[in-house]
């Protein structure tokens, strides 16, 4: 008998109670093991790297809440934040000094933003990025690159059309053919597609929305070369580069993907960027700045409206806050990046003594592996991978304690409260698993 179909399990308990409730038993789509099989672990409690299941099992966090916990679970600092920020009040639905603080904490960082609008989640910011955009250059079309996700905005959610002189489908039930037909979806890191979609359609393009590193792939990083010839045709065809950075921004690096790019491609800098995740602590916090000319395109000042309830809420703030405080320290993150490279290159090491195909990258504190034999640089090549030996893989890493993505498309994300006894477990744990792969 498994954990999977043990009556006295009560994460299965859980789960059948919930799908009573709730669509699919989850609140999120990937939280239901669908992709991998099985029950969903329902989490009870978390502290440091860990996260306990309603069964009391723990776990070795390598999710932490896809992404936003980079100091680990339960930071004294953050908490201590939190708990006074909610003695004082909720929300107030009314401006605040902290949030004021958090813009300026995040422009601080993030030089090609000079103002910022606070929002709560990743699919507002993004979805109200593209309406600036459209608005502040008076154009309709976007384009988006398959195997990147940024949130589930209608216009957002769109497959490939049949050739670059054909507009997007809809990947999703209810959304209206007429909302994909100004999104243009390429090929990630194809440069041939980019240049002739510019060249067929430049003059109506609001903007170009990527992931500088796509986590929604696992982990494929935008080549230098793609990255600069997007810069450029933008600028040309003076449409807006607007960098997705809800995953990467203040996880790769204290300046996001974007300043990783500003090294490699001089004056390199987007003109709208998208945030979230770690700038909100674990909290529901988004963002997305840019310049000042196009910010100012926003209600009240501008024609572009834009506005949420609960949007710079303060006890969101003051755990972002806390949080974007504690990463800034010296040595904060070549410590992280130290501590993620230790982990890849021990699971490549491992993958490689038992004759599994793997490969694997890593940002800072973000990660992503593949049981293919080279990095893909796009999704048709991601798609390859086993998702049968991956599926092995997963549960074979949960049933000794460590918990992955329970995706094959997801990324991973290490937290400086991850120790080497930590790791260790986690090659050993990788390793026998490797070695019993079929």
């Amino acid at each position: 008998m498994t954990p999977d179909t043990d009556p006295q399990d009560l994460n299965l308990a859980l789960f059948e109670r919930a799908r009573r409730v709730i669509p699919g038993g989850v609140n999120s789509p990937v939280r239901a093991f669908r992709a991998v099989g099985g029950t969903p672990r329902f989490i009870t409690r978390a502290q440091g790297a860990y996260i306990w299941d309603a069964n009391g099992q723990r776990y070795i966090d390598y999710i932490g809440s896809w992404g936003p916990m980079i100091l680990g679970h339960g930071h004294a600092a953050v908490l201590e934040a939190v708990q006074k920020a909610a003695r004082d009040g909720f929300s107030f639905g009314a401006p605040t000094e902290r949030e004021i603080e958090l813009a300026e904490e995040i422009l601080r960082h993030v030089p090609s933003m000079d103002m910022v609008r606070l929002v709560s989640s990743g699919t507002e910011a993004a979805m109200s990025a593209i309406r600036l955009a459209r608005g502040a250059t008076g154009r309709n079309k976007l384009v988006k690159f398959e195997g990147c996700y940024h949130g589930h905005a209608d216009a957002l959610l769109v497959k490939a059309g049949s050739g670059l002189a054909t507009f997007g489908h809809p990947t999703s039930a209810g959304v209206p053919a007429v909302v994909a037909q100004d999104t243009l979806v390429l090929e990630y890191n194809n440069l041939a597609q980019l240049e002739e979609a510019f060249a067929l359609h430049g003059a109506d393009i609001a903007c170009l929305m990527i992931e500088p590193i796509a986590g929604n792939m696992n982990f494929v990083r935008a080549s230098v070369p793609f990255m600069q010839r997007c810069r450029e045709l933008c600028s040309q065809h003076g449409a807006l580069l607007v960098f997705d950075e809800v995953m990467t921004g203040f996880r790769v690096a204290l300046g996001g993907a974007q300043s990783l790019y500003a090294r490699a491609i001089p004056g390199f800098a987007p003109d709208l960027t998208v945030l979230g995740k770690v700038i909100g602590g674990g909290m529901p916090l988004a963002a997305f700045g840019g310049r000042r000319a196009v910010m100012e395109q926003l209600a009240p000042l501008g024609p572009v409206y834009q506005a949420g309830t609960l949007s710079g809420n303060p006890v969101a703030t003051a755990c972002g806050l806390a949080t974007l405080r504690e990463i800034a320290r010296p040595g904060f993150y070549e410590a992280l990046a130290a501590r993620t490279r230790a982990l890849v290159q021990g699971l490549q090491a491992r993958a490689a003594a038992a004759g599994v195909a793997f490969s694997a990258d890593s940002e800072g504190g973000m990660f992503g592996f593949f049981l293919l034999p080279e990095l893909p640089q796009n999704y048709t090549a991601v798609m390859k991978s086993d998702g049968a030996r991956f599926n092995q893989l997963f549960h074979g890493l949960l049933a000794r304690g460590v918990y992955v993505a329970p995706a094959l498309y997801e990324a991973g994300f290490v937290s400086a409260a991850h120790t080497d006894a930590d790791l260790a477990q986690t090659l050993d744990a990788a390793e026998a698993v490797f070695q019993a792969l079929q």
